[in-house]
């Protein structure tokens, strides 16, 4: 069972770079006109409709696991994917990109004091140090201290989206280990998409789109090219790795592998947009990377002195 952790780990990362994508195929569509708002029902509602049929043909002879976590189900479509994706773009809004992130991943530490408050389980001293080197090194990565002045209101918004991230890594985790990892997420995103779409029907978030050309990486292309990107991508790879990786990480290790989405998001803007990361993003992703290890060798100390086994740990962490 060595292999779990390893296969566990290359599924969280494969989920972080696939999520670090989707500010670059956004970007194309706002600024052609699209509200966020729209941008996500797109993704999250191609991504439900793409993943149903595995998800269906996953649930035969399972679909009374799928009725007893409808609202497993709901919660997760609800606070980890609308809740989330919406309060960060809308903090974007308000607030530079990099501050606007830095709130987001303060889900992390909500995660740790989930934990903690709620299931008695107390971070051990690596955990804590990991914790403040891994949110050190995302400092420096986002380049925060070059920031300007807050908006109070784009800072709710990103307290809003840590509170979706954080409702991601937990509920994705402690559903029950008998539903299949694409029913989760095309039943969540399926949700997420409706209750926005049903939302944005009362005027209360706005609904706009445009049909045309749009400029993806400097070259004009169709509309359509990022909406892929954003739903199969962005959506469909990084779920589906996403709560694969969280059922055998556990909470808090998989939400602090998450942390590399920003660092790949880094990356990604350097190939497609020319933004050159500077010698202080790459100290701070080396920071990101050493809290990341020190977490994953606190949670291997920790694993022989368990008594109880694998799976109902399983129920207890989550991401």
């Amino acid at each position: 069972m060595h292999q779990r952790p390893a296969a566990g780990a290359m599924l969280a990362v494969l989920s972080a770079v696939t999520f670090a994508t989707s500010g670059t195929f956004a970007r194309s569509l706002i600024d052609a006109g699209w509200s966020a708002e729209a941008a996500v029902i797109c993704r999250v509602g191609i991504a439900a409709l793409v993943l149903a049929i595995p998800a269906v043909l996953s649930l035969r002879g399972k679909w009374h696991v799928l009725r007893s976590n409808l609202t497993a189900v709901g919660m997760f479509g609800l606070l980890g994917v609308a809740v989330a994706q919406v309060c960060f773009f809308n903090a974007v809004r308000y607030l530079p990109v990099g501050v606007a992130l830095m709130l987001e991943y303060l889900g992390i530490v909500l995660v740790v004091a989930w934990m903690w408050l709620r299931h008695g389980q107390r971070p051990r001293q690596l955990t804590v140090i990991g914790s403040v080197a891994a949110l050190c090194g995302l400092a420096f990565v986002l380049d925060v201290t070059g920031t300007g002045s807050f908006d109070p209101v784009g800072v709710l918004w990103g307290l809003g989206a840590a509170v979706g991230l954080a409702g991601y890594f937990v509920l994705a985790g402690r559903a029950d280990p008998r539903l299949p990892s694409v029913a989760l997420a095309s039943g969540g995103m399926a949700v997420g998409a409706v209750a926005l779409l049903l939302v944005g029907l009362t005027g209360l978030l706005p609904l706009h789109a445009t049909f045309g050309e749009v400029t993806f990486a400097g070259q004009r292309t169709s509309w359509l090219l990022p909406i892929a990107g954003l739903s199969l991508i962005a959506a469909v790879v990084a779920y589906l790795t996403g709560v694969a990786a969280a059922r055998i990480l556990g909470a808090r290790l998989a939400s602090f592998v998450g942390l590399t989405e920003v660092l790949f998001a880094v990356l990604i803007a350097w190939l497609f947009l020319n933004e050159l990361p500077t010698a202080w993003q790459l100290f701070g992703g080396t920071l990101i990377i050493a809290g990341v290890a020190l977490v994953r060798l606190d949670e291997m100390r920790a694993t022989p002195a368990m008594p109880v086994p694998p799976k109902p740990a399983l129920a207890v962490d989550g991401r």
